[in-house]
């Protein structure tokens, strides 16, 4: 790998053809961390999608390996959390036996980022509805938290990236004074845009939030063995506990 990339290479495996993620991604890595992006084409954003698409993240996780990257980064929580805590450890470990390389999904830092910031009771945020949000309560009863909500917010899977901060914010308020009690609020997904209402919540509702885009930051420094605080993102980017 070329020496720009002095502190290590991650591989990406994105779900979905979509900008804004990526860009927010190196901005809050260190200099010296190298990203080199692959993709998928999820469009519907449902179970049924999510499931069928494992295959093309194996695919895509071939190639990164055969380019010798240090770390790979299968993201979208959804295609890995309808196969449950257990199942998705399964796959990953697998994967890391035949491609020899550390494999860590976004529920997987998600996780780590909770488990870290010492939460038991979180509230989630997303932007699905249905039946689909139990799926990712699950997820999370597995990893041994308490899910107090996973609360959606209706908007149709393509047009994420529309929703403005100031509505997810106000979806997030409502949903957090709805649910007393929660000691942390989740966010899942990285297709809305929410990064400069991080700060701001954690100042008005005192609690931490733990968001998609500066969870995989702070689990890639993590594994590189890399340490260098960004503030402005909430605490986990701004402590890197």
């Amino acid at each position: 790998m070329s020496y720009t990339s002095w502190r290590g290479v991650v591989g990406l495996v994105k779900p979905t053809m979509r900008t804004g993620s990526l860009e927010e991604l190196i901005r809050l890595l260190p200099e010296g961390i190298g990203v080199l992006p692959l993709f998928l084409r999820i469009q519907r954003g449902t179970e049924e999608e999510f499931r069928e698409v494992l295959k093309a993240f194996e695919e895509r996780v071939s190639e990164l390996a055969e380019l010798k990257v240090d770390l790979i980064h299968p993201e979208g929580a959804p295609p890995f959390m309808v196969h449950g805590y257990k199942g998705e450890e399964r796959i990953v470990r697998g994967w890391e036996g035949k491609y020899k390389i550390p494999i860590f999904t976004a529920g997987m830092t998600q996780v780590e980022a909770l488990r870290v910031l010492k939460v038991k009771k979180i509230l989630g945020v997303t932007y699905f509805t249905g039946k689909i949000n139990d799926t990712f309560s699950r997820y999370f009863t597995e990893a041994g938290f308490e899910v107090l909500g996973m609360e959606g917010i209706p908007v149709a899977f393509e047009d994420v990236g529309r929703l403005s901060s100031q509505e997810v914010y106000a979806h997030t308020r409502k949903a957090f004074l709805k649910h007393p009690g929660a000691a942390a609020i989740y966010m899942l997904g990285s297709g809305w845009r929410t990064l400069d209402i991080i700060g701001l919540l954690e100042q008005d509702l005192e609690v931490p939030v733990v968001h998609p885009v500066p969870a995989r930051a702070w689990a890639i420094q993590k594994r590189l063995h890399v340490r260098q605080p960004v503030k402005g993102y909430g605490r986990l980017l701004e402590e890197m506990p």
